[in-house]
């Protein structure tokens, strides 16, 4: 059965032009973008997307960095999607993650981890409305 996931591609990575090579991976892996749009999220959105951290510290540090330049959105679909996406991605400690993930190989820190992908069927449903609604 079909499943679909919500990646975004951060604005670390934008700001360092990994764009491309990050498609290329999930291209490569078989997965097939259903949408993709290029923005920059506003506030509101990005409270509600990571609003399971609000009572963390760094709440405000995540608010801003996500609002800080453009991001890149996709859907992706395939089988299985979201846990081959979250294998692909890696660990959320760019210190931990492993080489080979795309985290591994272009986050620089827990904050700038270059992307996000859903963590489950249900989330991605949420998110993929969340954002492309």
């Amino acid at each position: 059965m079909m499943e679909q996931t919500l990646v975004i591609i951060k604005p670390d990575a934008v700001k360092r032009k990994l764009v491309g090579r990050i498609i290329q991976r999930f291209e490569d892996r078989g997965l097939t973008i259903k949408k993709l749009c290029q923005t920059t999220l506003n506030e509101n959105v990005v409270k509600a997307h990571y609003e399971h951290l609000k009572e963390k510290d760094f709440f405000q540090d995540i608010i801003d960095y996500m609002t800080s330049g453009p991001v890149v959105i996709l859907q992706l679909e395939s089988k299985q999607v979201v846990q081959i996406t979250r294998k692909m991605i890696g660990e959320t400690n760019a210190a931990t993650a492993a080489p080979g993930t795309i985290r591994g190989d272009f986050a620089v820190s827990m904050t700038e981890n270059v992307i996000h992908a859903s963590d489950s069927v249900d989330s991605a449903r949420i998110e993929i409305k969340r954002f492309f609604d």
